[in-house]
């Protein structure tokens, strides 16, 4: 297998695990290439309606309902209903919604949401795909700009996909080694965030960080983590958590120099082995990867974090990874 296979089997296991940015990934990874080197690629306007992305976080209000199901609308192709759902709101995320539902011909009114929210994540984004759907120049610069304006948000993040899709997609969490307690991990969501968030302990504050991150807010759980390592600073979880906190697809030395050497100071801890995987794996670094992953389960056979290293392990061995 190729290097640019072995990236891209990577990519579309990493992505059934980790369940997000999927259809997105899937949409534009057909010449998956640096960043680069998308920028010299052969121009060809796409088929179909460019992915629609909205993040309405934990929100429950009639909106956010209906946006949900005008995007569920516009993903099964049925952009007529999707466009009159949108039509009923004046907020920045129906506006675009519309827009993209009356695509194609709508290019020039994305591009007037795009001048006139410069600083919005959302539109920038959206602004680069449409740019690159419809073949017309500046689409990495837009997608620059969504990464950069906001990039505690999950319109960030998935501008990041775009511009690094020799990655996997979206970016890498921490797993704490123990489950959450039931009474906390069968609240609700939002009550969920509310107890973790006003709780001091350490297990707590790690699945705070982690549900952050799931809600595409990287900055805030980096903070959280890098926090949590300060009020531990012998505690490896949280010595770790600090570590996949501080990865970017921009830079990921910082983490790898942060994480690396925990593998010396704390040799026997599953956690280590199994997130330094987790990052080789982000890179594409299959040989290394692999290696990490079994030294986790090697390393706590019968734990949680045993098992999500198996099932790593067991997903790339499907897509032929060797």
């Amino acid at each position: 297998m190729s290097a640019r296979a072995r990236t891209i089997a990577v990519v579309a296991a990493l992505a059934v695990l980790a369940g997000a940015g999927v259809g997105l990934v899937t949409a534009l990874s057909s010449d998956a290439v640096p960043e680069g080197a998308l920028a010299a690629r052969e121009r060809k306007p796409r088929a179909g309606a460019p992915p629609l992305i909205l993040d309405l976080g934990l929100r429950t209000d009639r909106q956010a309902s209906d946006l949900r199901r005008a995007n569920q609308l516009y993903l099964n192709g049925d952009r007529a209903g999707a466009k009159a759902l949108f039509e009923r709101y004046d907020s920045l995320e129906a506006k675009l919604g519309a827009a993209l539902a009356s695509w194609p011909g709508s290019l020039g009114r994305i591009e007037q949401l795009g001048a006139l929210y410069p600083r919005s994540a959302l539109v920038q984004l959206h602004v680069g795909i449409a740019r690159y759907w419809a073949d017309e120049p500046g689409d990495l610069d837009a997608l620059r700009e969504a990464r950069d304006v906001q990039p505690d948000s999950l319109y960030a993040v998935r501008a990041g996909n775009l511009l690094h899709p020799e990655y996997a997609p979206d970016l890498p969490a921490f797993q704490p080694a123990e489950p959450l307690e039931p009474a906390v991990a069968s609240a609700p969501p939002a009550r969920q965030l509310e107890l973790l968030r006003s709780s001091i302990s350490l297990v707590h504050r790690l699945y705070y960080g982690r549900f952050l991150q799931q809600l595409g807010r990287p900055v805030s759980a980096a903070r959280v983590f890098a926090a949590a390592a300060k009020a531990y600073p012998n505690d490896p979880e949280a010595l770790v958590a600090d570590a996949v906190g501080r990865y970017s697809k921009e830079s990921p030395v910082e983490a790898f120099g942060t994480l690396g050497p925990l593998s010396g100071r704390f040799p026997e801890a599953a956690t280590v082995r199994f997130h330094l995987g987790l990052l080789l794996l982000w890179q594409g670094d299959v040989v290394k990867a692999k290696r990490q992953l079994r030294l986790a389960v090697e390393a706590g056979p019968g734990g949680r974090l045993a098992g999500e290293a198996r099932r790593y392990l067991d997903e790339l061995a499907k897509v032929g990874t060797g």
